[in-house]
């Protein structure tokens, strides 16, 4: 009885005897209007329905929340970015949990979707496959190349030195052309990439641009690949070892990619109970060496990672040095995916022997400053300042600091120490771009 109770509300919802009778999938969406990276992801989500029903599933689609961090930068609201994570995982688990579905595909783009939709894959263990929205397409202003990291540092370069606000305004038509996570290798894109890297995705899924056809394709190989994880009951677990996040940090390092992934690994793996210490990061990225010159410090997008080969590229550029006999969500081990992989393009993807630095995009210091540890990008750091000594004018808060900048209270040499701004201090660890920017 109880089964045909389901059975009789889930009728109501229009479906038929025939497709209740098949595996059911959840396709969990993070479509917005309001984030970039997350306008297109209904298209994405009917493509990867599609490829369900082809397969021989039921898609059944429901939505998270979704917070743009750029929109959200600068004031208050930046405070709640951090905590969305957590509450994406537990909304994803209340919503499988409570519906009982055999398999999930997640669709996701953005800064803290990403790992939270990751956290719900480990913890709830059922076969799970991940599908990001795709990179955003660099916008070009007067014949230069722009993103958002390189347009903020203008807008604000505008600001300091008076130049008219039209001037501003005509920068920002052209700073995001389109849908897509934002161009470089900021948290959204690194996710993204680590997700593959680590085994959930498809192959090549990562860097495939929003707005490519590929995309759409690549969504309708996803929900069909989800039935035969259903099929094959292959779970997170078996794919979200020690060693395929020790692959994840691994690409993480060697694409120079958002020091974020020090917050959202552990907390993906921990959901598995395995360790990922920040002494492992630190560990491994000084036997990584950095190949991939991404922006924000180097001058290459997503898309041209993706035209070099994408992280399949990365992987097999890395060779012995990543674990090949992981399993991952193609039901082959990483090493049968990339047997036919070639790096399309060596400025963009360097060799081993000639890499961008000998060591990887992440280091972590320990001081009087930070006796627990601190984390650092020593991939965007001039040389010059390896080693520094001079002055810090400290201040309590992101608003303080840059009302200093943008009056010109900096002088050159001096450190800007922002205190009271972590996950309990701020509340929420508000990432500060406006006055790195600046």
């Amino acid at each position: 009885m109880e089964g045909y109770s389901r059975r009789g509300l889930l009728k109501a919802c229009g479906f038929t005897d025939e497709e209740l009778d098949r595996p059911l999938v959840a396709v969990v969406n993070s479509w917005t209007n309001i984030v970039p990276g997350h306008i297109h992801l209904d298209k994405v989500a009917e493509a990867v329905e599609a490829g369900v029903r082809a397969a021989g599933g039921t898609p059944f689609q429901f939505n998270t929340i979704a917070v743009c961090d750029g929109i959200a930068m600068g004031h208050n609201g930046m405070r709640y970015s951090l905590p969305s994570r957590d509450i994406i995982a537990a909304s994803i688990e209340i919503m499988v949990e409570a519906h009982k579905f055999d398999g999930m595909v997640l669709i996701g783009s953005c800064d803290k979707i990403v790992p939270g939709m990751m956290m719900a894959a480990a913890r709830l263990d059922i076969p799970t496959i991940f599908i990001n929205g795709g990179p955003m397409l660099p916008g070009f202003f007067e014949g230069q190349k722009l993103t958002v990291s390189k347009g903020l540092e203008m807008m604000f370069g505008a600001i300091m030195f008076g130049l008219p606000e039209e001037t501003v305004k005509e920068l920002s038509n052209y700073v995001c052309p389109g849908a897509g996570s934002c161009q470089g290798m900021y948290t959204a894109n690194t996710m993204g990439c680590l997700c593959e890297a680590l085994g959930m995705s498809l192959p090549g899924s990562a860097t495939v641009p929003a707005v490519d056809a590929r995309r759409l394709r690549l969504a309708k190989q996803t929900g069909a690949q989800i039935m035969k994880l259903i099929e094959e009951d292959i779970r997170p677990h078996d794919i979200l070892t020690y060693e395929a996040f020790e692959n994840a940090i691994r690409v993480d390092v060697a694409l120079g990619g958002s020091t974020n992934t020090v917050l959202h690994l552990p907390a993906i793996a921990a959901q598995l109970e395995i360790e990922l210490p920040l002494e492992l990061f630190d560990k491994l990225s000084r036997e990584t060496p950095h190949l991939c010159d991404m922006d924000p410090a180097g001058p290459y997008t997503v898309k041209d990672l993706d035209d070099a080969g994408g992280i399949s590229a990365v992987l097999k550029e890395l060779g012995e040095s990543i674990h090949q006999d992981v399993l991952t969500v193609t039901g082959k081990t990483l090493k049968e995916n990339l047997k036919n992989v070639k790096v399309l393009n060596t400025h963009v993807i360097k060799p081993k022997g000639a890499p961008v630095h000998k060591e990887g995009g992440i280091a972590i210091l320990k001081g009087t400053l930070a006796p627990e540890g601190a984390v650092v990008k020593q991939s965007a750091v001039d040389q010059k300042m390896l080693k520094f000594e001079g002055s810090a004018k400290v201040f309590d808060s992101e608003e303080d600091a840059l009302k200093a900048i943008m009056n010109q209270k900096i002088s050159p040499g001096e450190v800007i120490v922002i205190r009271y701004e972590g996950p309990k201090g701020g509340p929420g660890m508000r990432e500060m771009l406006w006055p790195t920017a600046a």
